[in-house]
């Protein structure tokens, strides 16, 4: 059989994938697999720290357990592939969150911290910037600061992403043909944005931005340009958030619907930024109320691509996190009921308990099942001793040994992380790929002269 002959059949299998949106289309005008088609509109969307291990144990989670099969999670018939991760840094083969996101930025391997910089520190251009340059609409959404790595590497040029000031100052200073290189950003970092020595909110208002901080405001608020700080830096993990916080979802929807209003098309990137943070923490429930959280900002986006139909919807992650088991110990059987019945974070219930609340009755309020003395014993004795990373990982143990969950560590981890994509485009994300090949096909499908010549 001929290569071409292989390659249609490939295309006509996938025309009857459920995740496939237009891809006909794409089919008349290509013909070929492997023929680029240029989507109006691209919404790429990184679960940080979303390895393969969290989607599947998220799926567990969700699953009606009535059935003999475990049911497909909003990501799954969008699946297409698998990409590689690894840093160019001397020190250190796994990534992290801004090696990985300068990778996809702007397709170049580069050293961990790295803000869109290459290994020489000189400014490497990134997809947002080559759509802002088209006259697209642009836009960052995330639940972690704004100036966090995984956004910065989209808009910023900065050594070293811990300098957050400097990224934030970059955001508004730094421009494309005299134009602000995002025209949406919404998510925490008040402190690093509205700052003793410079108020970039009030700078970027004089500009003809909106700025709002609350879900009320959020909503009410129909400008175009807008700048949304929630938070002085990261938002409450999913579970914990208040009314006044919006969720990942809603500042997905509230940015696509201002910047679907651009004749030129739009650029999104979206985070569902402490997935990371929880898995840094071996913080299972915690874990699975942000996938939660970032599986509903997903479907937002593909209700949108799915109604607009020239919308290119990616969804990955930078790099997995934590080591996460589902099984441990031993068992065959990771069992979520403790997971789906937890009303806040270990986090949460530690604070409250370390702040003079009674130990069993919080644990009875937050936990929702019936708990041994034993576990109840070792949660009291670290609030009396051990202080607040004590108390929590004691609550967290409860956890992880009703559900079985296993941890190896509360770093990063080097495995490849899974690739999903819908609409004009998805077939070029299917397979194994690089995480540079992520920026390089999305510059080709901008269609934009890209210039990647790091080595």
């Amino acid at each position: 059989m001929s290569l071409g002959k292989k390659l249609l059949l490939i295309n006509a299998a996938a025309l009857t994938c459920p995740g496939t949106i237009n891809l006909a289309a794409e089919t008349e005008e290509s013909g070929n697999f492997y023929t680029y088609t240029t989507p109006e509109n691209i919404i790429f969307l990184i679960g940080d720290g979303m390895g393969i291990e969290y989607v599947s144990a998220y799926r567990y989670l969700q699953d009606d357990a009535r059935t003999a099969i475990v049911d497909d999670t909003a990501f799954d018939p969008y699946l297409t592939g698998m990409q590689s991760t690894h840093a160019d840094d001397p020190e250190a083969n796994v990534t992290d969150s801004a090696a990985a996101a300068t990778a996809m930025a702007a397709g170049v391997k580069t050293y961990n911290s790295s803000i869109a910089v290459d290994n020489d520190r000189s400014a490497v251009q990134t997809v947002l910037e080559a759509a802002k340059a088209q006259g697209k609409a642009t836009g960052l959404v995330v639940t972690s600061e704004v100036t966090h790595a995984t956004p910065a590497a989209f808009a910023a040029h900065v050594a070293d992403r811990q300098n957050m000031r400097a990224i934030a100052d970059d955001y508004y200073d730094d421009r494309i043909d005299g134009a602000h290189k995002i025209d949406v950003l919404f998510g925490g970092g008040r402190d690093l944005l509205i700052r003793s020595d410079r108020n970039l909110v009030e700078e970027f208002q004089t500009d003809g931005y909106s700025y709002v901080d609350s879900r009320v405001e959020l909503r009410q608020n129909r400008d175009s340009r807008v700048v949304g700080l929630f938070a002085d830096r990261g938002l409450p993990y999913s579970i914990d958030r208040t009314n006044d916080v919006p969720s990942l979802a809603e500042m997905t929807e509230s940015a696509i619907e201002r910047l679907s209003r651009d004749d030129d098309g739009f650029f999104l990137l979206v985070e569902g930024s402490q997935i990371d943070w929880a898995g840094h923490d071996n913080d299972i429930v915690a874990a699975m109320s942000e996938m939660a959280d970032f599986e509903q900002a997903f479907q937002t986006a593909i209700d949108f691509a799915q109604e607009d139909g020239d919308t290119l919807v990616i969804a990955t992650a930078d790099h997995s996190v934590g080591g996460l088991s589902v099984g441990a110990d031993g068992y065959y059987d990771w069992d979520g009921d403790s997971v789906r019945t937890a009303r806040r974070t270990p986090d949460f219930i530690a604070r409250e308990i370390l702040t003079g609340a009674d130990v069993q009755e919080t644990l009875d309020a937050y936990i929702g099942i019936e708990l041994r003395s034993e576990e109840i014993a070792a949660v009291r004795k670290a609030a009396r001793t051990e202080g607040f990373s004590a108390t929590d990982d004691a609550i967290e143990a409860i956890f992880d040994a009703r559900s079985h969950t296993g941890w190896t560590t509360d770093g990063h981890t080097g495995e490849d992380v899974p690739v999903y994509a819908a609409g004009p485009g998805r077939t070029q994300f299917a397979g194994h790929i690089d995480n540079t090949d992520i920026a390089k096909k999305l510059f080709r499908l901008l269609g934009a002269d890209a210039d990647i010549t790091d080595e």
